[in-house]
């Protein structure tokens, strides 16, 4: 098991209050992608940011929640596109990466702390957990459900 992987934590909400947060992760997890909007963001702060989603390596792991406040674990397995689809533009989720995310949920008292901690401050940034846990604790939560089947 590799100690190196990166981690981040991907809410997948958009800016826009009217978008229903569960359509969004509905619609990622039904595709298989992983990303963010557009709305509410300027030019130059969307431009920095499509370019560090862009620059994640593969296999880098992602932990998005819902409304339900239930975890998903997934984990980035190619390259950035802009999803152009009206169906995307309605759910706020146009800058996309393809994402495998594993079938079922997990709850808040089993995944690692520190990805808690990123979703108690809030916020709707795509963004990089930094915790020398988090790696290694994600990695292993990944290995156990994948070799289940």
């Amino acid at each position: 098991m590799s100690a190196m992987v990166l981690v981040y934590r991907a809410p997948m909400r958009s800016r826009d209050d009217g978008i229903d947060a569960g359509k969004t992760i509905a619609r990622a997890r039904r595709l298989g992608i992983c990303g963010f909007g557009e709305l509410g963001v300027d030019d130059d702060r969307l431009a920095r940011r499509i370019a560090r989603f862009a620059d994640v390596p593969d296999g880098a792991l992602v932990w998005t929640r819902d409304p339900e406040s239930l975890l998903w674990l997934g984990r980035i397995e190619g390259p950035y596109r802009r999803d152009s689809a009206s169906a995307a533009s309605a759910v706020d989720l146009v800058h996309v990466r393809p994402c495998r995310w594993l079938a079922a949920p997990f709850l808040e008292s089993e995944v690692p702390a520190a990805v808690l901690v990123t979703y108690r401050r809030g916020g709707r940034n795509f963004q990089q957990t930094h915790d020398a846990e988090v790696g290694p604790e994600s990695l292993r939560l990944w290995e156990a459900r994948t070799a289940a089947g």
